[in-house]
């Protein structure tokens, strides 16, 4: 089973689409603009990518924020993307039990070939 998150206007998202359509998988696409990612699900990719991984550091959304002149641990970075889910490195993609975090063809395919 093949998870996508992420927001039908994002152009990375749809190049995840297209990369998983393109080898004919069936994909479970999952609109955050629509429903928000639940917090298990999304703390799945903290712990197993870390919190840095899954920022949007150079995202529109941290800038408003003002984070990019804030000093956090990853315990309190992480606990900001829980609350605000904009600051998400978009698409996030499951695959089994391997999670990958922004527009990168070669985890992808590495999730596939995964057993």
């Amino acid at each position: 089973m093949i998870q996508v998150f992420g927001r039908e206007d994002s152009s990375d998202t749809r190049a995840a689409l297209r990369f998983f359509r393109e080898r004919r998988l069936s994909i479970q696409f999952v609109d955050l603009r629509r429903k928000p990612i639940a917090a298990g699900e999304l703390r799945r990719f903290l712990d197993r990518l870390g919190p840095l991984a899954v920022a949007d550091t150079g995202g529109r959304a941290w800038a408003d924020a003002g984070l990019g002149y804030i000093r956090m641990t990853t315990d309190e970075l992480a606990a900001r993307l829980l609350v605000d889910q904009r600051l998400l490195k978009l698409p996030l993609v499951r695959v089994g039990h391997g999670v990958a975090a922004g527009r990168d063809e070669g985890a992808w395919k590495t999730l596939l070939a995964a057993p």
